[in-house]
């Protein structure tokens, strides 16, 4: 007698409760990660258009049909509701624990009753230095800096995080070395900005600044000024 499984269709997953998508079968998943080997593929899971599957990659997601062969790079929209369905995948496979962050390595400034938001920040980066003016001008943000010096772009950005952290007042230091450029003298004390390097790449911190509100959502780049707060606030 022939198996039954030998001849039977492959398994539908079971819907999301949720509306989340769920895992692809096995089956399929290895069929797809087969067929596109240089992609580094961490998921791949349902979508709502039966026969197209999510693929996660990094930070990003892309769509493929079950054998691998054809590959869409953008976003799906659920036109009844006129939702961007990837745009909202996007914030949550990029989600942190909030409660998991090394806070005791953080520069932290602000009122400790204000919004919470995490910022990964390199002394050097001109978008950093735009948003540091932004939230200089801002009040009610509580803000926990993480160095994390993009060292193939700004070779002398490692130096100047040291230097920040062994400053006696690490806020002061962080606005003067990004805004007016200011020098400060060779570090001389223990830090953490290779542990916070580490735990930016853990993070799938690409760039800065990129920024975390308290309910783990993620922003890379700069957020305009009168988008700041409203942005905070959406998770609050």
């Amino acid at each position: 007698m022939i198996p039954l499984s030998s001849c039977a269709d492959e398994p539908k997953p079971k819907a999301a409760k949720s509306g989340e998508p769920v895992s692809a079968s096995e089956r399929t998943a290895e069929t797809i990660r087969k067929a596109i080997p240089d992609m580094p593929i961490k998921a791949v899971n349902t979508s709502p258009i039966p026969g197209v599957y999510e693929l996660v990659v990094g930070d990003n997601i892309y769509y493929s049909d079950a054998t691998g062969t054809h590959v869409i790079n953008g976003h799906m929209f659920d036109m009844r509701t006129k939702n961007d369905l990837t745009a909202q995948r996007l914030a949550s496979i990029t989600r942190i624990n909030w409660s998991a962050l090394p806070m005791d390595k953080a520069i932290v400034s602000g009122p400790e009753d204000g919004l919470k938001m995490a910022v990964f920040t390199d002394p050097d980066c001109p978008y950093c230095k735009r948003l540091e003016d932004q939230l200089s001008k801002l009040d009610g943000i509580r803000v926990y800096t993480f160095l994390f010096p993009l060292t193939q772009l700004h070779p002398d950005a490692y130096a100047k995080s040291e230097s920040i952290w062994c400053a006696k007042d690490q806020a002061k230091a962080l606005h003067d070395v990004i805004i007016n450029g200011t020098a400060l003298p060779k570090a001389d004390c223990k830090t953490p900005v290779a542990d916070l390097m580490a735990l930016g790449k853990e993070m799938n911190v690409m760039g800065t600044p990129t920024i975390f509100a308290e309910d783990g959502r993620k922003f890379a780049g700069g957020v305009p000024l009168d988008q700041i707060k409203e942005w905070l606030k959406q998770g609050s």
